[in-house]
């Protein structure tokens, strides 16, 4: 099965290019989220991913100034940050660099107040072939963002994943639930989750760790469960290729982990802490694949693709979030339900379809 969602960054799930935003629908949400970021600089880094420009965008609406750190690309791919690059006056500054470059980054964290980081590689079955590219990116590049905070005076919400959890041993799945890492990328992001707090423990470092469960909405690539099952839909697909079909997923849509995000970011009370940012339900992908087959008005038959299937072990057969804690500590809760989400992922694949590829497996 394709790893539904974790959260993007500059060197895997950069956003095609063109120069249309999509448009996210934002729900109404609660606590500190909508406090506070008027006037504040904040760097945001995989910014130009499917959860980093989603909170680039809520980030502008609240009225904070935004630098962007951005994976450098020699073409003219300017993703779905294009129109505050267009807008001199947006209050996004774009700056490409990669987080394993730590005088870059250290470049980027002065003069800001919150460094979100979300840069990370993401794709599970990519990891299996480089794990040593995961544990640079993802370990050593949380390391670099954490010593540059340190240095700066910033605060840091760093981006970990449910993948940390592997296969449920108890759910609903609460923060003490023990760490397994079922592939080099879920390993990569314990290591990076660890390293950042190390830095709260021993240095003081104001650090939080938001733990999105699997994030789907509109700018998601086609790596993803859903842009893909909808992607092969709105082609006219008769047969939905997909790898395991048992596996259960609480998927949360964009601007609700985003909004998790900046509930966590003010909430003092959730430093040092890790923190879950998921619905508390769950969906086989077999019924989810029939869901987004009744949102997207098509039909099709479900076909189980050997190519798609995960290496035995590293199949993580139940992910359900237990998200008490963020809504004690953070005052946060998911809005939108997942009917609406898929609809409007829906809708938005079919409007978008060009960006993705229907007919190609992307890892």
């Amino acid at each position: 099965m394709t790893h539904p969602n974790t959260p993007a960054g500059p060197n895997t799930d950069a956003a095609p290019n063109t120069d249309a935003a999509p448009n996210i629908e934002a729900g109404p949400n609660t606590g500190a989220a909508h406090r506070d970021w008027t006037g504040r600089t904040v760097l945001v880094t995989g910014a130009e991913g499917f959860i980093g420009s989603t909170l680039v965008d809520l980030l502008v609406a609240r009225g904070a100034r935004v630098r962007a750190l951005v994976h450098y690309k020699p073409y003219a791919d300017r993703g779905y940050l294009a129109r505050y690059l267009a807008d001199p006056d947006s209050g996004v500054e774009m700056l490409a660099g990669d987080v394993r470059d730590p005088g870059r980054v250290l470049d980027a964290v002065a003069g800001c107040d919150t460094v979100f980081h979300l840069a990370a590689l993401i794709g599970i079955p990519y990891s299996y072939q480089a794990p040593e590219a995961y544990v640079q990116t993802n370990v050593v590049g949380t390391h670099n963002v954490a010593a540059a905070c340190l240095r700066h005076g910033a605060r840091l919400v760093h981006t970990s994943t449910s993948e940390v959890y592997g296969t449920a041993i108890t759910a609903p799945i609460d923060e003490r639930h023990p760490l397994q890492p079922q592939s080099p990328y879920s390993a990569s992001k314990i290591g990076a989750d660890m390293m950042a707090l190390s830095y709260w423990h021993t240095f003081e470092l104001p650090v939080s760790v938001v733990r999105p469960f699997n994030t789907y909405g509109p700018r998601q690539s086609a790596r993803a469960v859903i842009p893909t099952i909808l992607a092969q839909l709105h082609s006219g697909a008769r047969e939905i290729r997909l790898g395991s079909t048992t596996p259960t997923r609480d998927f949360t849509y964009a601007t609700d982990t985003a909004e998790g995000f900046l509930a966590v970011a003010r909430a003092d009370r959730a430093l040092g802490e890790t923190v879950n940012l998921g619905t508390g339900s769950e969906v086989s992908i077999g019924d989810l694949a029939k869901a987004l087959i009744v949102a997207s008005g098509r039909d099709a038959e479900i076909i189980v693709d050997p190519s798609r299937l995960r290496p035995g072990g590293s199949e993580v057969e139940r992910l359900l979030s237990d998200n008490r804690k963020a809504r004690e500590l953070a005052g946060w809760q998911p809005q939108v339900g997942l009917d609406e989400g898929l609809r409007r992922t829906s809708d938005w694949v079919a409007e978008h379809l060009h960006l993705l590829s229907p007919d190609r497996y992307q890892v």
